[in-house]
């Protein structure tokens, strides 16, 4: 059982959640506490905890508290951090999809997703915190409700949330790989084989900072970007993808490392002529499926190919019909 109270500890705002151990067994707090309470993080707890702001039978609980049958747990859920730093932006959003508690965008290129040190205008996060209300808080500083992200220059599907709760259990689906995501991509050359997987663990190039790399290094995390041949166009190649894992620049630097980078990619696909001139890389994010966090119902997105991406696939086949 449990109810919600106004005024925890007299620390003022916030909600006091108070809930009975009813297990014979012991367990320690935190793991429970995140069993109980789905809508908060692992990571959230735990600083619950380190802030004082769980008691047990009245005292101060410690993250390895075990807890014993007919112990009382109290815990303080401050109000939201308010993002009064960020400024909203009015925004004219492609929207998918839309309920209270959710948002699927169909990203354009040239957005950034969300704001980082020195930048916090212009981003997608800028136009959600003026389209949606009740956004501010979420998930903390600079990032509220976004589960997942996509290159500032990649386009597509991408899923918000708009309440603690479905941020936690999106992110889990991500994780898990229970949410799918799709993506199609133009790129030059033709890979040998229809079909693969790259396996290469992703972490900052050795030489240039701002880039990614495949690297050999403790810092290095695994990564796995499965890919199929759609269609082969003189000398490109339409490739859909699918990914094990989600690391920065994960299919960019993936397919530089097999020496068939994104076409118009400006990072890892520098100094290579073009059929026409483009002003974003070729990668884009088309389909999204997901179970609706609080339904559960199965969920399945698709974002249409933008201009550029039509337009090159367009000439690529018109010149391989001619060639042919």
């Amino acid at each position: 059982m449990h109810k919600d109270l106004e005024h925890p500890f007299g620390e003022g705002e916030g909600k006091l959640v108070e809930l009975l151990y009813p297990k014979p067994l012991p367990m320690r707090l935190d793991r429970w506490l995140v069993s109980q309470r789905p809508e908060q993080s692992r990571a959230r707890i735990q600083k619950l905890i380190n802030a004082e702001y769980v008691r047990v039978n009245g005292k101060i609980g410690q993250a390895k508290t075990p807890l014993r049958e007919g112990d009382v747990i109290r815990l303080w859920l401050p109000p939201p951090e308010p993002l009064s730093y960020l400024k909203p932006e009015k925004m004219d959003l492609n929207i998918l999809f839309e309920d209270e508690h959710l948002i699927v965008i169909n990203k354009p290129a040239g957005l950034a997703v969300h704001p980082a040190p020195g930048n916090k205008d212009g981003t997608l996060v800028n136009g959600l915190l003026h389209h949606c209300k009740d956004l501010p808080g979420i998930n903390g500083k600079l990032r509220p409700g976004i589960v997942h992200r996509l290159d500032k220059d990649t386009t597509g599907c991408i899923v918000v949330a708009k309440s603690q709760e479905a941020l936690v259990k999106l992110q889990i689906q991500i994780q898990k790989r229970i949410a799918s995501r799709n993506y199609l991509a133009i790129i030059h050359g033709v890979p040998k084989g229809e079909s693969g997987t790259i396996v290469g663990s992703i972490g900052r190039h050795p030489v240039d900072r701002k880039k990614y790399a495949v690297v050999n290094s403790d810092s290095a995390r695994h990564a796995a970007t499965h890919w199929q041949l759609l269609e082969r166009l003189n000398d490109y190649s339409l490739i859909s993808f699918t990914l094990d894992t989600g690391r920065t620049h994960q299919i960019r630097v993936h397919c530089a490392h097999i020496g068939h980078p994104i076409v118009g990619d400006p990072t890892y696909s520098r100094c290579r002529k073009l059929p026409i001139k483009l002003s974003t890389q070729i990668l884009h994010a088309i389909k999204l499926g997901l179970n609706h966090p609080i339904t559960n119902n199965r969920m399945e997105f698709e974002a249409p190919l933008p201009n550029p991406f039509e337009r090159l696939l367009t000439v690529l086949r018109n010149k391989q019909t001619a060639s042919s």
